[in-house]
């Protein structure tokens, strides 16, 4: 498997992790303000996704990988741990910013291995700051 490929996984990893953690969360806001918030942020994801779906195959004859059911319930299950006494927007914000720093974060490491090219090196950048912009707009609810 190629470098590019790998990264290519991993992006689609964190986006697929991005949607589900933002779809369980979005059914616990009911503020109308900060949950357009998120929904901007789930379909900057999905864009992401998506993109990364269209090119995938230039690099592999697989299927991009993403989160399996495993994933998913342990999404949710801590989620719904971490806000059963606090469902506030402050709550949600700073769950929401800790997977999005941990994702910045991969996403800047990515940015730094040379050996990427162009095509794959501006996706990974479009994914970065698309989440830099939307933990930006979360900080603003804690």
């Amino acid at each position: 498997m190629s470098e590019d490929t790998n990264i290519l996984d991993e992006l689609s990893k964190g986006s697929c992790m991005g949607l589900d953690a933002l779809d369980i969360i979005m059914k616990k806001v009911k503020d109308k303000d900060f949950y357009k918030v998120l929904e901007k942020g789930y379909k900057d994801y999905n864009i992401i996704k998506q993109k990364i779906d269209e090119i995938y195959p230039k690099y592999s004859d697989k299927e991009p990988h993403e989160t399996n059911a495993m994933n998913k319930a342990m999404t949710w299950y801590g989620i719904e741990i971490k806000t059963l006494t606090d469902e506030s927007n402050s709550k949600i914000a700073e769950l929401l910013l800790q997977g999005v720093n941990m994702g910045i974060i991969e996403g800047r490491k990515m940015l730094n291995n040379k050996k990427t090219n162009k095509e794959i090196k501006e996706l990974i950048n479009n994914y970065v700051k698309m989440q830099e912009l939307f933990a930006d707009d979360i900080k603003n609810y804690l």
